[in-house]
């Protein structure tokens, strides 16, 4: 009836939400299939949520029986009494909103950067190779070596902590992703070619969409190296944030503060 009376959207949206309901009605293997599934997914839930359980309850029974020094290794109770004292001190929402932004500043600067770069060496393959083994050396550098310098050159603010972040991260996405548009496949590039597509389009139709899934890989990878290079900016020049927190724990000795930064 709706083809014939042309409401074709109307059956278009009917077909994607009911679709899955009248598969499942209609095959008890799929049915059986999907409810594996969903058992699966929450053993391994309960499973993850038990190893965590389980370590930090062996952790407090070591701490709560002197078996390992709680002073040096602290313990979750301790952990958890240190976290509500930064939290009545207000103190503890202003440092991890500060390292927060500080991450997410580096980490979108450094995403975007890096996948220009990447575009442009897969559009210009003669500039990768000229700057190829500058981004080997770039890469295997220790960031953490130039903090001394960042702080003469950028000041001893949030934008220190920010470059550091940036080189930390840059250099794995520019890497991950010019690898990714390299394997892009050689036969779909050379049909597109056919058709007289241009390298601009080529990149936007194919290059890029075959490559999300790396995309998405590497901006995870990405996250963790921006949080890694903003903490350790912090640790260098710092008077907020989770790594100040660290420092500021270590120099007076309050490892419990060290550890439940760390924790957090």
């Amino acid at each position: 009836f709706l083809l014939k009376t042309g409401k074709i959207r109307i059956l278009y949206i009917i077909i994607i939400r009911y679709g899955r309901c009248l598969i499942i009605m209609c095959s008890e293997e799929h049915r059986v299939y999907l409810s594996r599934l969903k058992r699966d997914k929450v053993i391994v839930t309960v499973l993850r949520i038990s190893i965590l359980f389980i370590l930090l309850l062996v952790w407090e029974v070591l701490a709560r029986y002197n078996l390992i020094n709680s002073f040096l290794s602290s313990s979750p109770l301790l952990v958890l009494k240190t976290t509500i004292n930064l939290i009545k001190e207000n103190d503890l929402i202003i440092h991890i909103w500060y390292t927060l932004y500080e991450t997410i500043i580096s980490f979108s600067i450094a995403s975007i950067l890096g996948l220009l770069i990447a575009s442009l060496f897969w559009a210009n393959k003669r500039v990768a190779m000229v700057f190829d083994p500058y981004l080997t050396v770039l890469n295997s550098l220790p960031k953490v070596s130039l903090g001394p310098l960042l702080i003469i050159w950028v000041g001893a603010n949030v934008r220190s902590i920010i470059v550091m972040a940036i080189l930390i991260s840059v250099f794995t996405t520019i890497i991950n992703m010019y690898n990714a548009f390299n394997q892009t496949d050689k036969s779909k590039i050379l049909l597109l070619k056919s058709f007289g597509a241009s390298k601009m389009q080529i990149f936007v139709k194919l290059v890029l969409p075959f490559n999300v899934k790396t995309l998405m890989n590497t901006l995870k990878i990405n996250i963790s190296l921006s949080l890694i290079g903003v903490i350790m900016g912090e640790l260098l020049v710092s008077k907020k944030g989770l790594g100040y927190l660290i420092t500021y724990g270590s120099q007076v000795f309050n490892l419990n503060l060290v550890i439940t930064s760390i924790f957090i």
